[in-house]
């Protein structure tokens, strides 16, 4: 499958065509949500008010990035777990949010709600946190600074790299993966 490069936010279009195990970079705002932030965007919606930001053909990068060193941009910035999300994941994608990037699997309703809403669930490496950071050329705090690397931070990204982990018509890689070499 060849790699293929994508501009933020996504459309549609975009999203139809991938499938699992494609490699992806990247490019335009991510924006970082890790479990305390999502929990603050979900009293945010129960109270009918706006999210920090628009979450319509956005991508969210489950991490929370280590502190920046001098001359850096950005600190190590590897992917966390996004199970700790999947609670959250639904609601935010029947509002428009059209990718999310992390680590490990997604519960079945997850992967309902990214079929039913045409989005896709990246991975990154996770242990390649520092070459992943590499990518990030611009970060600033968006929301919530009080929660430290947790806060809401949007980041502007040239080719970061991803693969795709579940994408919209209900593939799962880590299904087909296991699969595949059960049979070895």
């Amino acid at each position: 499958m060849p790699q293929i490069k994508l501009s933020t936010p996504l459309a549609d279009e975009n999203v139809e065509n991938l499938r699992i195990g494609q490699k992806v970079l990247l490019n335009g705002i991510l924006y970082t949500a890790r479990d305390a932030a999502h929990k603050k965007m979900m009293e945010l919606l129960d109270r009918g008010e706006p999210l920090p930001f628009d979450l319509r053909g956005n991508v969210i990068y489950y991490v929370g990035p280590s502190p920046t060193k001098p001359g850096m941009v950005i600190g190590s910035a590897g992917p966390t777990t996004a199970g700790r999300m999947d609670a959250y994941t639904p609601r935010l994608l029947s509002l428009g949010l059209k990718g999310m990037i992390g680590k490990g699997k997604r519960t079945p309703e997850v992967i309902k709600a990214i079929k039913q809403n045409k989005s896709v669930y990246f991975t990154a490496v996770g242990g390649a946190a520092a070459l992943i950071s590499q990518s990030i050329k611009k970060c600033r705090v968006l929301a919530y600074p009080e929660l430290g690397p947790e806060a809401i931070h949007e980041l502007y990204v040239e080719d970061f790299p991803v693969i795709v982990v579940n994408d919209s018509l209900g593939g799962d890689l880590y299904d087909e993966g296991i699969k595949i070499y059960s049979t070895i």
